[in-house]
Formats: C-alpha cells, structure tokens, sequence
C-alpha cells in the first residue's frame, strides 16, 4: 500500500484519526480528492462558454440549450442517487478511480460530436461520473482528517469547484478565437482527469469504513501507515450497522435529509444557472463592451465565489456553521434582488451586485459538503451524500433547463427576482433547521442521541 510517511506524528499511545496532527497524507489526499469537484467546475463552467459558439453552429433551439446546459446536473443526479450507496456497500477506493475514467473517456468523445444528440449523452454520462465521485471524494476525506481540520478541508472541496470554473472560464474566453474552439472546450477536461487518477492510485481503504464492516486489524493497518505506528481505533466505535436508504428515512436522519436537500438546492439551482449560461446573462445587462466584457466579466465572477468560498473557510470554524450559513443566504439575496430592481444600473453596479452574490454565495456552498458528511454516520454517510447530491441537482437542472426560457419568456428583471427568493427560502429554512456542528467528534455529529 502506498502512502505518504506521516511529517508530524505524536508519540502518544492515543494518537487517533479524530486527535491527530495534520500530515503530508491528509494534504495530500485532500488534493486528489479535489479533483471531483475541480472538474465538476471545469466542465459545467466551459460548456457556457462553448455554446457561444455551438448554437449559432448547430442553429439550436431554446429546448435544446437548455437540455444541453442541465444534462451533466441530471447526470450527477443519478451519479450520487446511484453510486453513493454503492460506495458505502464496496468501499470508497475502488469507485475514488474509475469514475473519473469514464471522465477521461467521454470528455474524448466530446472532440468528435456533430449534433444535440451526441453531446446530450456524453454530458450526461460525465454527469453521472461527477456524480458518482461526490459521496467517494467527501466521506474519504471525512474519515480521515483530525476534527480540528475537518471542516477546512471538507468545505475546501467544494472551494476547488470554483477553481475549476474560473480555470475553464479563462481557457473558453481565449480558445474562442478559434472557429473550432468549442471542440478543444470540451477536449480540455481529459488532461486534469487524467492527472487525477493517475494521482488517486495512492490512496488507501478509509479505515471507518473497513471498521464499520467489521475489519478491525485492516483498519488498524490503514490508520498506523497514514498516522504512525502508535495510532489507535481506541476512541473510535464499531458503527457496525444497517446500509441502506431506508436507514435515512427513519426519524432524524429524514429531517437532517430534508434540511440538507432544500438548502442545499437553494445554494446551486441559482449558481448552475449563472455558470450554464453566465456569458448569455451577463450581454443581457446594459454592458458596453458586448459580448467580450461579458465573457471576461464571467471569469471575474467565478473568482469571486472562489474569493467567498476562502472567506467562508476561514471563518466557518470560529463563527460555526449555522451563522455562515443563513448570512450567506440572506447577503446573496440582497445582491440579486438588487439586479433584479435595477437591470440597467451600469457596469460597476451590475458588477458589485453580482460580486456581493458571488461573495456571500461561499458560506452556502462550502456547506454543501460538511453538513451531510458531518452528520450521518459511516455506514451510511455515502449513501446520504449521495441522496442529497442527487435530490439538490433535480432542483438545479429544472433551473439551469428553464433558465433560457425564462430569460427569453419573463425578462431578465423577473429571472433575477425568482433567484432572490429561492436565496431567501435558503435562509430561512436555515434559521429554522441548521444543526451547529462546531468542534465535535464525527461520531457525535452523526449520532441522533
């Protein structure tokens, strides 16, 4: 098994995974393990771009913009509805490489699409992969890093969604020069994927899960490679029990799924629209540069969520979860609501409005992932992930789908004011619903006791 020697290992009989200092293992596994939601970001965000030029190319209707925009989110639906629960029953390593093959292999394939049809199904199987890779990334991490660093680098996770979207965003805005630049678009995506996985070969079986199925002595084997040979599973429970969905239809695990999917919803219906088909929205407002400022003007946005996922970081585990949370929801709303009075306030405004959003969208979205993996429990906390990943993309491809529609069909006033209330109906559901986590053991977090 290879794995990094521990850089900092305590000498204490008690050293265990909830206890321990942070090494060159968790660093790294933390940044393989971003790689899902890097290219997640990557590969929603350039499709935006790209479609400046595929719909004039292909002559496409508003039906099938909008297909097209949503299919990787209905693939990360069935992704995380499906694979999840897959991954708590195999483990977490054999599904942590193949999906992003099929990544590999279908963002190919995208090189040589010539109609809707072609590129719908590939996007969807990508989807499906990006899916798939929610749950396996996020528990891996989870069940491996101290409480102390659990939060950060979980909600890190999500942060690196951001980088890849501003990554594609600047790569679409140059290859659009290119009469054939959509097709080198959507290329692009294979080159980081395959990096990825030939980097994840590293990682190791998470010993919760090989504890929770009862195999003490590889789990201990796991924990003493990654932590040092004084590690122990001591303070650690058996968390031997029942895997599957009907376990999180029972009592508090469906209040917590409920909790998790409406906010969680909230966060992404509005953000995956403005990624699909941000450079569209953006020529919409009283720009004066056209479409270029738009475009550039898109990957100024993308680093502003980044910018707020940093923040949101910094501040989670000194504010706690519950503050970050419904302020974000509640300042994201306000810049929306702002466009949504004042379409036409210029450049500068358009600009501070959608940066006040992108900013304060961090807290929502880095969430996204600590809630659900702080509060189920190992034997099902793939599955949950993966129930709440697919249950929040539902919500988020009928958005990005009829975000075309809307644009053309209500105007972009109306568009702007529907995203400000569905960021309110986040908030307060939030104030009503939101657990504070805040420096507790992974075994209290996810006990209904």
């Amino acid at each position: 098994m290879n794995v990094d020697t521990p850089t900092s290992v305590s000498h204490r009989a008690d050293t265990s995974l909830d206890t321990a200092q942070l090494n060159g293992f968790h660093r790294k596994l933390t940044l393989f393990s971003s790689g899902g939601p890097f290219l997640d970001g990557y590969i929603l965000s350039i499709i935006g771009i790209a479609m400046v030029q595929i719909q004039p190319l292909w002559n496409m209707s508003t039906l099938w913009a909008g297909l097209i925009g949503a299919s990787a989110l209905i693939g990360v639906f069935i992704g995380g509805a499906v694979f999840g629960a897959v991954t708590d029953r195999i483990g977490r390593k054999l599904m942590y490489t193949i999906d992003l093959i099929a990544i590999v292999v279908c963002s190919v394939l995208q090189f040589f699409v010539t109609n809707e049809v072609e590129l719908f199904a590939l996007r969807l199987l990508i989807g499906i992969a990006v899916g798939a890779d929610y749950p396996i990334a996020t528990a891996l991490v989870t069940e491996f890093v101290p409480k102390a660093w659990r939060a950060r680098l979980v909600g890190g996770l999500n942060a690196m969604w951001f980088v890849g979207a501003t990554v594609a965003a600047f790569v679409g805005y140059f290859l659009l020069r290119s009469p054939d630049g959509w097709k080198w678009m959507l290329l692009s995506s294979a080159v980081p994927a395959l990096l990825i996985v030939i980097a994840r070969t590293s990682i190791p079986e998470s010993p919760r899960w090989l504890l929770s199925k009862g195999r003490r002595e590889e789990a201990l084997g796991v924990l003493q490679q990654t932590l040092g040979e004084h590690a122990t599973l001591d303070d650690l429970p058996k968390e031997e029990g029942e895997t599957s969905v009907r376990t999180l239809l029972k009592g508090g695990y469906l209040s917590r799924i409920v909790f998790i999917s409406v906010f969680w919803t909230c966060t992404v219906v509005t953000l995956f629209a403005i990624y699909a088909f941000g450079p569209q929205i953006l020529t919409l407002f009283d720009l004066n540069g056209g479409t270029d400022e738009a475009n550039l003007g898109y990957g100024l946005i993308n680093l502003f969520f980044l910018v707020g996922n940093v923040v949101a970081l910094l501040l989670v585990d000194r504010l706690g979860r519950r503050p970050i949370l419904i302020g974000g929801f509640a300042v994201s709303a306000l810049g929306l609501l702002y466009l949504a009075i004042r379409p036409d306030s210029g450049l500068w405004m358009v600009a501070i409005a959608f940066a006040l959003y992108a900013v304060f969208n961090g807290g929502p979205s880095i969430l996204e992932w600590i809630y659900p993996n702080e509060l189920f429990p190992t034997e099902i906390r793939a599955t949950a992930v993966g129930l709440c990943t697919g249950i929040s993309r539902i919500g988020s491809a009928i958005g990005t789908f009829a975000t075309p529609w809307a644009l053309a069909t209500l105007g972009l006033s109306a568009t702007m004011y529907i995203a400000a209330g569905i960021a309110l109906i986040g908030a307060v559901v939030s104030m009503f619903m939101a657990p504070e986590t805040k420096g507790a053991d992974l075994h209290v977090t996810s006990s209904l006791a």
